[in-house]
């Protein structure tokens, strides 16, 4: 139950917080183009993402495979 409060009173918060703001959320003047960062940014963007992406998606599968299987009570190391 405790948990269940405190993700109503999370969410409670993001609701108010986006009624607040909601006439000026995004000025209807602002194009995409407008809020668009500079070309040389985006790239520097995604060939870090195209480099670093894969490297975390690998290790994430590794370690997955690493400790892979069931821990049981009495297993050494087991606390």
């Amino acid at each position: 139950m405790p948990f269940l409060c405190g993700l109503g009173l999370f969410l409670l918060s993001y609701v108010g917080l986006g009624i607040s703001l909601f006439p000026m959320i995004v000025p209807p003047t602002v194009t995409i183009w407008d809020a668009a960062t500079h070309p040389s940014s985006q790239l520097f963007l995604i060939v870090g993402t195209v480099v670093l992406l894969p490297m975390i998606l690998g290790y994430t599968a590794y370690v997955y495979w690493l400790f892979r299987g069931k821990v049981t009570a009495g297993a050494p190391g087991y606390h």
